[in-house]
């Protein structure tokens, strides 16, 4: 046989051009054929990494991978189910992990199931609690994370407070007037349990302080009695959290995770007094993009928005508290935008679809920002340096300003306190102390009390007097 096919290619090959093509192509074929699957193979993403970051605000997804995926999602009810199709990579141990990384202590989703669907097609099944209003989304390679699938899962009967800030695609609205929430009492601020990162150098925040720290606290600001007739609402808001860990420490700590513990601190000694509300933007392992954190603060018509961070430098030698304010000009020094370009990516790290209007708010916002509002953010934050004096080095004296994307309501006074370098050896280990972490929120506690002390809050509800 072999014999009579080699000189019938070959005469094929004498004959007209045509002839000559029609065997070419032929040919062509074959050989694509043969390699087509190899390439095929090679070119398939692989999945690197998955997680799992439930809170009762949303439950999160990430399933990271070497190569962008595609995907097709359809939903089931009776019961409810969430079907995601992955196409164009395999089933392997990361992606089998998942069903393992989801708690019982989870809202939304009650079971996770991935499975080989067909060839080059792995099929997620979410099996739900309740019925949601999943946000799907891909992220482009960011910081240290390569290609991310995120799948967000919303309650849909109870539209929780950040679902209210996102129109059907997962974007932020460009909304001027945000809605309130439903719950904004001190029930909506109680701490959540769920998905909390613990990391072993951290300890657990311990949030009852004792009676003689309280009234160390309250002894200090009895010169700077409060006068006001109405609730008082404090914002705090934890820096970073779920898929964005902040910066990290040398021994490994995580920015999002002492912040935290801080912050709840603080809530405490200030729910214990009887003029103040206050609100957390976070008040778990989640993340929350910056537009809505801002967002929040203006739909409970805060009075006061304190943005909690620790530091991070190039040097491991830098080292103290700092107090930022807005500026609607350029920065206070290099390192201000530094660190304000820095914390402003953060909605790239932790992954937010948002379209092109969100930035144009974000410009409105600070154009919209009066010099008064600027001013009193400066008066918060010098009351503010005076108390973490008392406490740590201040990395600088004075009040630094740069165009952070969090600090931009136009009509909150608004700060952003560094309580220390993380980066620092000696400052991460001060981080991690509880005793430190209880110093700190104290410490911003009478900040907060000094300034209104001095700059009560225009009157709005009557309360009766006690």
């Amino acid at each position: 046989m072999s014999e009579q096919v080699t000189p019938s290619f070959t005469s094929a090959l004498s004959e007209t051009p045509l002839a000559r093509r029609a065997v070419l192509r032929t040919l062509a074929g074959t050989l694509l054929l043969s390699v087509t699957p190899v390439g095929l193979a090679a070119a398939a993403a692989s999945v690197i990494a998955v997680r799992v970051w439930p809170a009762n605000a949303y439950t999160r997804v990430t399933i990271e991978s070497n190569a962008p995926l595609s995907f097709k999602q359809f939903s089931l009810k009776d019961p409810e189910r969430l079907v995601v199709d992955l196409e164009g990579v395999d089933l392997n141990s990361e992606l089998q992990s998942l069903a393992g990384k989801v708690g019982d202590n989870d809202p939304y989703i009650k079971l996770l199931r991935a499975g080989r669907n067909k060839p080059g097609v792995v099929r997620l099944v979410l099996d739900l609690k309740a019925e949601v209003k999943p946000q799907i989304f891909t992220l482009d390679p960011v910081a240290e994370y390569k290609n991310r699938l995120v799948i967000d899962l919303y309650p849909a009967v109870q539209t929780d407070e950040l679902l209210a800030f996102l129109n059907d695609n997962g974007q932020l609205k460009n909304d001027p007037n945000p809605p309130a929430f439903n719950k904004p009492d001190k029930s909506a601020s109680q701490a959540s349990k769920a998905g909390e990162t613990k990391t072993a150098e951290a300890k657990p925040a311990d949030n009852k302080a004792s009676q003689s720290e309280k009234t160390r606290a309250n002894d200090s600001v009895d010169r700077d009695k409060l006068k006001v007739d109405r609730l008082i609402t404090v914002v705090l808001d934890p820096g970073h959290g779920g898929e964005d860990p902040g910066a990290v420490g040398p021994s490994g700590t995580h920015e999002k995770t002492v912040v935290l513990q801080i912050a709840k601190r603080l809530r405490e000694l200030l729910q214990n007094e009887p003029n103040f509300r206050v609100v957390m933007t976070r008040d778990a392992d989640f993340f929350v993009p910056l537009g809505v954190r801002v967002k929040k603060a203006r739909a409970v018509q805060a009075d006061l928005f304190v943005s909690i961070h620790a530091d991070a430098f190039t040097r491991p030698d830098a080292n103290g508290s700092s107090v930022f304010a807005l500026s609607e000009g350029g920065a206070s020094s290099s390192a201000a935008r530094w660190l304000a370009q820095t914390q402003n990516d953060a909605d790239l790290i932790g992954g937010v679809k948002i379209k092109s209007g969100a930035e144009d708010l974000r410009r409105t916002l600070l154009d919209l920002t009066t010099t008064a509002t600027i001013n009193d953010s400066l008066k918060l934050g010098k009351v503010m340096l005076g108390e973490l004096g008392g406490i740590n080095r201040l990395h600088k004296p004075n009040v630094e300003q740069a165009s952070f994307a969090v600090l931009k309501a136009p009509d909150i006074p608004s700060v952003l306190v560094e309580t220390a370098f993380i980066s620092n050896p000696e400052e991460e280990k001060k981080l991690i102390d509880e005793d430190y972490q209880q110093k700190m929120a104290q410490a911003l506690f009478r900040g907060i009390k000094r300034y209104f002390a001095k700059n009560p809050p225009l009157s709005r509800t009557k309360l009766a007097q006690q």
